[in-house]
């Protein structure tokens, strides 16, 4: 298990420590994400109250994770939709070969 560390991070002008065992940097730059996704909102919604900022902001980034999610969901049916076409095409193209391999058999007589 990886040891706890006591990152400090600012967001929007407030110092905090984020008490974590990933990588200090890692952290370092998640918390630069929501400072800069914070900043954006608090430009669009051109309001000073600091919780309302925050809530947007984590709408707006809940949004960006559903929303890769179902990307990434609908991505991998997809390509597995792809993947059981090809697999009925060849089953398909080889059923066709025998049964013209059965019809060339019946008609010469081969057994």
């Amino acid at each position: 298990m990886s040891e706890t560390r006591v990152v400090h991070v600012d967001i929007r002008g407030q110092r905090y420590a984020i008490r974590s065992t990933l990588d200090p940097k890692y952290v370092a730059d998640l918390a630069a994400f929501v400072d800069q996704r914070m900043e954006m909102a608090g430009r669009e919604l051109a309001t000073i109250d600091s919780v309302r900022i925050a809530v947007v902001t984590a709408l707006n980034i809940a949004d960006d994770l559903f929303r890769a999610r179902q990307d990434s969901a609908e991505g991998r049916a997809q390509s597995r939709a792809l993947e059981i076409e090809r697999l009925i095409d060849a089953t398909l193209a080889d059923n066709k070969e025998s049964q013209k391999s059965e019809v060339k058999s019946q008609k010469y007589g081969a057994s």
